[in-house]
């Protein structure tokens, strides 16, 4: 079991706060008039209609990271943990690419993302309510790639990295970018060799038959895989206002395997899960843009999985259960788009449709227990209208309201998403943002159905039936002064809060793992961004976040509670260089997080320390990147859970601290003689939350 997934959940909380900062480079401009030269900063934010635009490839440019996930931890108000990413403010963030929805499940998009170099990112919009007509609600990344040039001929670059952590992985990359006349293509493929290794150690005081039974376990993982992923593109552009483009995404993940030993009071046990065909995951989408403003995107995903997981006796290798579980997801999707200029008003509606069909089926060889064979289908449809507007005194805003219809088998309901993002600045000194939206969000297929998975004797994890989605509300007020300093109050409440926490069972020494919905959590926070910089050698960023976290549940299994606590996380990302134009620049980053809530569970303190190296050569077409995070290995949490007759303590052993190297060459073969110009976030056999 991933425990990682339990505590980057409470990472997202504790980090809540929205931020823009301007973590500026000097430009310089030169006016000869008697020796004086005026200098005057860049800034790499820009504010407007309730969106935040973010020059991330100038933030990122001295900084150790080699593709564009890595370099999305570097957003302001972004959270980063072993890969995911959340945003400060926000339970909750979607990722955008060139302002169109994926559709594609959270572990996909990761990689996709970690395919595509930093080279090709444009600039990164950060929206805490976006509008309607990008089809999602709440807080939104959106990332924007460069579009090739007929200029550029073929640009590209290779890359291959290494990384230890307890074991060693390794992989490559290969991205180009192409185009000609009206023709553009891009194409990226990467592939990755990965050992993972996990260590956690349970204490549970189990009440049972009116005494305390205690039980230890001690569980070891190892797992490996092989990913191959593939992206490509092709765009035709038939005038200024009118083009059309084809994506393709492929990520094919074989020899997927891991063994889990637990020893502990039940004696020792071996978990082994293995795929028995490779995981296949396929999208395509296709986007027309029409000459009046019409948009049109459609597409089809496609994702399989078959695993077999065997729990056996580590003394004589007898079997104790095996189970095979299977998932199919189809999903189909089309949106229409619509936008007009009415004088000063920008107006625009829409709407769209998203069906999807869930084959899940769970059989169970051993022990004899009822298995599932669930054919589960999805209907979403929603209608949209929109207004934005810039008005010459200072404000500017977007507004929406959506009506969303959802159907999952017998089940349906109606919501209504209210959105407000509004911008006011008289001049670039003062800026005031004031952002208000809600968000529906929906438990993974597998966790809906009633499916059980045994880790050993004593754990297990099942699904629930019964699991509802949740909304969430979540407003913020940002003061961003200087277009630098920035200081946000912000409100996150979530009605029917989620999440997969650890319970005692009354009736049996069994520890169950299961999602379970509460009546709501709610956080108040400030957040406060001070960004330093010392001309072109030196800058540094502070962030510094606090916050009260309030939980109730009236029924958690067979307890209430109702918690409140005061939660402090702070940030500071150092980068040096030995003089301006020095190919060489250091960043040391550190980070802490006071103990937390996580529903009844209390969550230990963390802390961490980054180090990275950054060498540019070749005349920049080359880069060689040196990074340790975690250096003391200390982000890994200890879970306690102390009310009624729960009596519980977790602590995670997981190797955090990491050790990688990357080169990467960039290329430009040649030039064109003419010139003319979804969503495994709810995917996966795995019923972790």
């Amino acid at each position: 079991m991933d425990y990682r997934r339990i505590y980057f959940t409470l990472l997202l909380s504790m980090s809540v706060a929205t931020v823009a900062f301007a973590d500026e480079s000097e430009a310089v401009m030169s006016d000869t008039l008697d020796n004086v030269v005026v200098t005057a900063e860049k800034p790499q934010i820009k504010g407007a209609e309730g969106t935040i635009a973010v020059d991330l490839p100038s933030i990122v440019k001295d900084k150790p990271v080699t593709n564009i996930l890595e370099a999305l931890g570097y957003l302001p108000g972004a959270v980063s943990n072993n890969g995911y990413i959340g945003l400060s403010g926000a339970s909750s963030v979607t990722i955008l690419i060139n302002g169109e929805l994926t559709n594609m499940p959270t572990n996909n998009l990761y990689q996709l993302l970690y395919s595509l170099p930093v080279s090709k990112l444009k600039n990164v919009e950060i929206m805490y309510s976006a509008p309607a007509k990008y089809h999602v609600s709440g807080a939104v990344i959106n990332v924007n790639l460069k579009t090739p040039n007929a200029l550029d001929g073929l640009l590209g670059q290779a890359k291959i990295g290494y990384i230890d952590k307890h074991y060693s992985s390794w992989g490559g990359a290969l991205s180009s970018m192409y185009s000609i006349r009206k023709w553009s293509f891009d194409l990226n493929y990467s592939f990755s060799d990965t050992e993972a290794w996990n260590h956690t150690g349970i204490f549970s005081n189990h009440a049972l038959n009116g005494r305390k039974w205690p039980v230890t376990e001690d569980d070891r993982t190892k797992g490996s895989n092989f990913r191959n992923s593939l992206y490509a593109s092709a765009g035709y552009k038939f005038s200024a206002k009118s083009d059309i483009k084809l994506t393709y995404n492929m990520q094919y993940l074989s020899d997927v395997k891991s063994a889990t030993t637990a020893t502990g009071t039940f004696g020792s046990t071996v978990n082994n899960s293995v795929f028995n065909e490779p995981q296949a995951y396929h999208n395509i989408g296709i986007v027309y843009r029409s000459p009046f403003a019409l948009k049109v995107s459609a597409g089809y995903t496609s994702f399989f999985e078959d695993r077999t997981r065997t729990l056996s006796s580590s003394d004589n290798g007898t079997a104790l259960s095996v189970s095979d579980s299977e998932q199919k997801i189809d999903k189909l999707y089309l949106y229409l788009d619509q936008s007009h200029k009415v004088k000063e008003w920008g107006i625009n509606y829409g709407a769209g449709y998203i069906y999807t069909k869930d084959n899940s089926v769970q059989n169970y060889r051993l022990p004899s227990l009822e298995v599932f064979d669930s054919r589960l289908e999805e209907h979403t449809a929603n209608a949209y209208i929109g207004t934005n507007r810039s008005f010459k005194w200072g404000l500017s805003f977007n507004a929406s309201l959506k009506g969303e219809y959802y159907r999952i088998a017998d089940a349906d309901n109606w919501k209504f998403v209210p959105q407000l993002g509004v911008t006011y600045y008289k001049t670039p000194a003062s800026i005031f943002q004031l952002n208000f939206t809600s968000k529906k969000i929906y438990p993974s297929y597998w966790e809906m159905h009633n499916s059980i998975n045994y880790l050993n004797d004593y754990t297990t994890i099942k699904g629930n039936p019964g699991l509802r989605p949740y909304t969430d509300y979540s407003a913020q007020l940002s003061y961003i002064f200087k277009q630098k300093y920035v200081a946000t109050l912000y409100c996150n409440y979530t009605d029917d809060y989620a999440v997969q926490l650890p319970y005692q069972s009354p009736d049996e020494l069994k520890l169950i793992y299961q999602t379970s919905n509460f009546n709501y959590n709610r956080i108040l926070g400030l957040n406060i961004h001070i960004p330093v910089t010392v001309k072109d050698i030196f800058n540094s960023t502070l962030s510094l976040n606090g916050y009260i976290n309030t939980v109730k549940a009236d029924r958690f299994h067979d307890i209430s509670f109702f918690r409140e606590k005061g939660v402090f996380y702070s940030s500071l990302k150092n980068t040096l260089k030995f003089s301006k134009n020095s190919p060489v620049s250091l960043s040391v980053d550190a980070s802490y997080i006071s103990s937390s809530l996580q529903g009844i569970a209390d969550m230990s303190e963390l802390w961490r320390v980054d180090a990275g190296i950054k060498w540019t050569f070749c005349k920049k077409n080359a880069e060689l990147v040196l990074r340790a995070d975690d250096i003391f290995n200390n982000w890994s949490p200890t879970m306690r859970i102390d009310r009624g007759n729960q009596d519980f303590r977790m602590k995670v052993y997981d190797m955090s601290r990491s050790f990688s190297v990357t080169f990467t060459y960039r290329f430009n073969g040649f030039k064109p003689k003419e010139n003319s110009g979804i969503d495994t976030s709810r995917f996966g056999t795995d019923s972790k939350h």
